[in-house]
């Protein structure tokens, strides 16, 4: 196991547990994620990756343990608040508003007070030219992927620096999730830092720097991009992959 400077660290969890209600959901989740890494949480269904993503934004019932965003405990701080660290979340459910247009939608959220510059609107229409095409679109009226891609954008005109992104490429054609794979390329190469849950292996494995597996709510595997290839047999039995 890697060892890392905690100093450089953005993201650090240890023991955390998160409840929704009665319902035991993580069981002291140990990870780390360092700036500037694209970090994928493998696992089947109801493993606990969802909602250790929601855990780390709070959206979870009561949360113990500890998550530290630039060494800033979180644990007791509210969504809000957790948000303008620099953190953005994007859910599975996207979250488009289907009366608002593309455009308008992309200028909803405010921007995060970090001392992070966020990017323009033109900066995200050169990375989505969909997006630039379909501004005056109605927001509903976009296809799964440009609603994909909107939500990504949004979390972008934030200043938000680490994206959360949950199972980004769920049910989009395979050219539309190419598109996103590019995506990922070039948030990494400006900069950005990035949690993925993903059910694509093939999507996420040349996208990654490091993977956690997880299982009833623990990581039981961590690795590295190098060592993926010798871990694939334990990915073959723990994920059917």
């Amino acid at each position: 196991m890697t060892t890392h400077n905690p100093k450089e660290l953005l993201l650090q969890a240890k023991g955390l547990q998160a409840w929704y209600g009665e319902s035991h959901v993580l069981h002291g989740v140990d990870m780390v994620v360092q700036p500037g890494e694209v970090v994928t949480l493998l696992g089947r269904n109801g493993a606990g990756r969802t909602s250790t993503l929601r855990a780390i934004m709070g959206l979870t019932g009561s949360r113990q343990g500890s998550i530290k965003v630039y060494g800033q405990e979180t644990i007791g701080l509210p969504t809000h608040r957790i948000a303008h660290l620099g953190l953005g979340y994007c859910p599975e459910e996207r979250g488009i508003f289907s009366s608002l247009s593309c455009e308008e939608n992309l200028l909803l959220p405010p921007q995060l007070k970090t001392n992070q510059a966020s990017m323009s609107v033109e900066e995200i229409y050169a990375m989505f030219p969909n997006l630039a095409e379909r501004k005056n679109s109605q927001g509903t009226r976009l296809s799964g992927g440009e609603q994909q891609m909107l939500a990504v954008g949004r979390i972008l005109r934030t200043g938000a620096k680490l994206l959360l992104l949950d199972e980004i490429s769920e049910g989009l054609a395979p050219v539309i999730v190419q598109a996103l794979a590019r995506m990922i390329t070039m948030l990494r190469e400006k900069g950005f830092t990035v949690v993925m849950v993903e059910q694509n292996f093939r999507f996420a494995a040349p996208l990654a720097d490091r993977f956690y597996v997880m299982e009833h709510g623990r990581m039981v595997e961590h690795f590295t991009a190098k060592e993926l290839q010798t871990k694939m047999p334990v990915l073959t039995e723990l994920l059917g992959v």
